[in-house]
């Protein structure tokens, strides 16, 4: 009788969860029905009525899976509201260890019987210490679900932040990039080269390509989401702008709308100018793009198809045209636009401000590693044996 009951609140719950179709990954659905409890499904819906971000949303909802697959494992039990501090500090310490000790003692860091277990479920894949940053988001979004839940929690308290600090210098794992290499100008002409052909697909990637550089390196979420309604046409600009009698461009906006650090209310826009106007004004022609979606899959055939590239087909594209341009695949990935339009502003000497302006960052940390780096690469303190 336990177990049927169960069954039926886990359908309950996988029939609420439908009602997010368009937000959460629903092939995982009836995992997420397992693992969450009726008060996680309807703190998910109220943070969808809020208007919280559709990605953001995702990542909240996939961390606080993993929170509760955690929680059962190590104690047992579903994760309780407010979380003692006690619980926050073995969080830490199962997922932040100095590998070396670990090698002298079993039993620091996670306990075989947990890892084991969230390795069969699926919801663990690394091997070693979690990456620093994907811990701290954890708890971040542990809080923020706290504070949505009306608690306060214990993410503030100062012995989780000193074993935090602590477990990150032991841990010794250096910050990735989301991308190894950028896609530069000279990188993404290469990519673009290959986009010859006369087939739709050469067009869209293209287009692609060209609009998600040029547009300030927009995510890949953002370009996979971008619709035909969001792009307007503007005048034209002279390539010189001192020079207004010099030779014109076309130009177009982009109302980005919701963006990972923006909200939809502030109408943010960017321009495309010149060759990637031209690009993909092509492929709307092309491909008789009326209304909708505006980077779509195409099948094997050739066919268009009605509904949007996913954000991890745009990833797929940018790294099948380096395998096409004779480059690493594993080096580059979709951030590598992002992250190269910052590298290439750098090099040539536009502004920080302006840069971001088009790009949308708003952490100037975060900007400014794309500038030291160029600037470090270009500079002549490196140089001083040459």
């Amino acid at each position: 009788m336990k177990q049927s009951a169960a069954r039926a609140a886990e359908d309950r719950r996988a029939l609420e969860l439908d009602t997010l179709a368009a937000i959460l990954p629903l092939d995982r659905r009836d995992a997420l029905a397992g693992l969450l409890t009726d008060d996680d499904v309807a703190t998910l819906k109220h943070l969808a009525r809020e208007g919280i971000g559709d990605n953001s949303l995702r990542a909240l909802a996939s961390d606080l899976a993993y929170l509760e697959a955690w929680s059962l494992a190590s104690t047992g039990s579903a994760l309780p509201w407010p979380a003692p501090e006690s619980l926050a500090l073995k969080f830490v310490a199962h997922h932040l260890w100095d590998p070396q000790k670990r090698e002298a003692d079993a039993l620091h860091g996670m306990p075989a019987e947990v890892e084991d277990f969230l390795r069969e479920k699926g919801h663990l894949r690394t091997v070693g210490p979690h990456a620093p940053a994907t811990v701290k988001r954890r708890l971040a979004h542990w809080g923020t679900l706290h504070r949505w839940r009306g608690f306060d929690g214990p993410f503030a308290a100062p012995t989780l932040r000193a074993a935090l600090r602590l477990a990150v210098r032991a841990s010794a794992r250096p910050r990735g990039r989301k991308s190894q290499k950028a896609v530069t100008r000279a990188v993404l002409d290469q990519l673009v080269a290959g986009c010859f052909g006369r087939r739709l697909v050469d067009a869209r990637d293209k287009a692609l390509l060209l609009t998600a550089f040029a547009s300030g390196g927009r995510r890949r979420s953002e370009i996979a989401g971008l619709r035909l309604e969001q792009i307007f046409r503007e005048p034209p600009v002279p390539i010189d702008p001192a020079d207004p009698g010099s030779t014109a461009l076309p130009c177009l906006s982009i109302l980005l709308g919701r963006t990972k650090t923006g909200a939809a209310d502030e109408e943010s826009r960017v321009l495309l100018i010149g060759p990637p106007v031209e690009a993909l004004e092509a492929w709307i022609a092309k491909a008789e793009i009326a209304k909708g979606a505006l980077f779509r899959a195409i099948d094997r055939w050739g066919t268009l198809q009605d509904k949007a590239l996913t954000p991890q087909a745009v990833n797929l594209i940018v790294k099948a045209r380096c395998a096409q341009a004779g480059l690493d695949p594993l080096a580059f990935s979709a951030h590598g636009l992002r992250s190269g339009f910052l590298t290439e502003a750098a090099r040539r000497g536009v502004p920080m401000p302006e840069a971001m302006r088009q790009s949308q960052h708003r952490s100037v940390q975060q900007a400014a590693r794309y500038y030291n780096d160029s600037e470090a690469r270009l500079g002549a303190a490196a140089r001083l044996m040459v």
